[in-house]
């Protein structure tokens, strides 16, 4: 039986990289894209060294945003998992170059703005054509980060005959966050099950999470995890409110191993939410037991 070839998409990120590692590990053949190509290790790990299984992963270069850049690396993938997304928006070309102050960035994820429909709809090209409208074009927006680029990704994984796509969504917005955040995912997760039927489709809706090679997010995940035992105590009282701040934390290496093991196994498709996440990283922490 031969290896099975997957494609990560944002493979060099917190989630990503995790999920190439554990990819490897089963001898898949794994492919990362991303806009810079391989990790800055010290970002992803507590090491500014590339770990023992990273030179197996070919790191290639694209632009989500752009099809027509990464479509041809998808030529007879078997798996196709999209780990990307922005939690706030923000006219990055504007901060970047200093003519925008980061707080004046965020702040136009609270204020009304243009929100195009379904790429689909809009009869976006696959080919050099960026799928932002042109009045979004410098703004990275919970629209084109967080439902476009995986619906694209999507139809040109389809188009490739890919026989699982793995969508990395959420578990739910939060109190400091817009109602978008969570809203294009769930938009995007609808529009791939309808339009793409013939794929699995595999919907990961993990909660906040965390590692000690990123010291910040072991306290946030505490605080997360305190916010969960006080929504749990409550009966799920603010659970709608809290959003995802009201669901337990995960390790990223937890969420990682979950999917690398959904994607090995047919029987899984659909929303796949915490419970069935660790379920998941559990049968795959036990068929390497043995």
């Amino acid at each position: 039986m031969s290896a099975k070839r997957v494609i990560v998409c944002g493979g060099n990120g917190f989630l990503g990289s995790r999920i190439c590692k554990h990819a490897i590990a089963r001898g898949w053949d794994v492919t990362s894209i991303s806009r810079s190509g391989e990790p800055k290790w010290n970002t992803v790990t507590s090491s500014a060294t590339p770990p023992p299984w990273a030179h197996k992963v070919s790191w290639e270069r694209g632009d989500i945003l752009r099809p027509a850049t990464y479509a041809p690396l998808l030529k007879g993938a078997d798996c196709v998992v999209h780990s990307m997304g922005i939690l706030l928006e923000a006219d990055y070309k504007g901060v970047l170059q200093g003519q925008v102050s980061p707080i004046a960035g965020m702040r136009k994820a609270f204020t009304s703005a243009p929100q195009p429909g379904n790429p689909l709809e809009r009869n976006v090209a696959g080919g050099e054509e960026d799928i932002r409208p042109r009045e979004t074009r410098d703004q990275l927006t919970y629209e084109n980060m967080n439902r476009d680029s995986a619906i694209m990704l999507a139809k040109e994984a389809s188009r490739e005959g890919v026989g699982a796509f793995v969508f990395v969504s959420a578990a739910g917005g939060a109190p400091v966050l817009p109602t978008r955040y969570i809203t294009t995912k769930r938009q995007a997760e609808s529009t791939i099950a309808s339009e793409f039927p013939r794929m699995r489709g595999v919907f990961f809706r993990p909660p906040f999470l965390y590692d000690s090679s990123r010291p910040i997010t072991v306290p946030m995940a505490a605080m997360t995890g305190a916010g969960a035992a006080f929504n749990g105590l409550t009966g799920g009282l603010f659970g709608n409110f809290m959003g995802a701040a009201a669901v337990k934390p995960l390790k990223a290496d937890v969420v990682a191993e979950a999917v690398v093991e959904a994607l090995g196994d047919e029987t899984v498709k659909g929303p796949v939410e915490v419970p069935e996440i660790e379920e998941l990283a559990n049968k795959s922490w036990r068929k390497n037991m043995l």
